[in-house]
């Protein structure tokens, strides 16, 4: 469990780390063969950072913040598009799997807001093999599609679209998908980020 908290939380920064890197590019208009003839890296590498499916060096960081103009350590601090707050692009979510589901984030500002939106798909296939988990915190999610269960406390219930559920997410609970279809959710939690993931289960 320990190696499964550390592998989410390392997706996790590598998620945001890429997030941050392609905002910056977008920001002066440049492409990934702008950026590489810049820095000296591979469009590939440069691809794949932004992705998060690659870990960074610390001098190919180096190299893109003195590209960028900025502190090395300005690649970790976001840039709100608005002054108050954050606003997300739909043309930058990105659906990824983890514990069985799949999730997209809906919000850059993890560090900067307590709430933490994403958008989660629980396949039909996933079962319920996995034990249900608990955390700190609390969550809230709302159904959009297909039927889901929610198991709480060894209680279950069965939600539909248009159904939410609010509940202290330090009560055992656990996700499935019923009737053979996917279930898709809009879920809020309130959590460690690198936790959040396995608060679905």
């Amino acid at each position: 469990m320990v190696a499964d908290e550390r592998t989410d939380r390392l997706q996790y920064d590598l998620s945001r780390i890429g997030a941050r890197l392609r905002a910056l590019r977008k920001e002066r208009g440049w492409t990934l063969e702008d950026l590489a003839e810049r820095t000296g890296l591979s469009r590939a590498y440069l691809s794949r950072l932004e992705a998060g499916e690659r870990q960074p060096s610390l001098s190919a960081l180096s190299e893109v913040a003195h590209a960028y103009g900025i502190s090395f350590s300005s690649l970790f601090v976001p840039e709100p598009e608005a002054q108050n707050g954050v606003i997300f692009r739909g043309r930058d979510a990105r659906m990824q799997r983890g514990q069985g589901l799949l999730y997209g984030r809906l919000s850059t500002s993890d560090w900067a807001f307590n709430l933490q939106p994403m958008r989660v798909v629980v396949p039909a296939e996933r079962g319920e093999a996995r034990e249900p988990y608990r955390h700190e915190g609390e969550q809230w999610l709302y159904v959009l599609s297909g039927k889901l269960c929610l198991e709480l406390s060894g209680e279950e219930f069965v939600l539909e679209p248009g159904d939410a559920a609010h509940f202290d997410a330090d009560q055992p609970h656990r996700l499935s998908a019923l009737d053979g279809r996917d279930a898709e959710v809009i879920l809020v939690a309130c959590a460690v980020p690198y936790l959040l993931l396995r608060s679905y289960l």
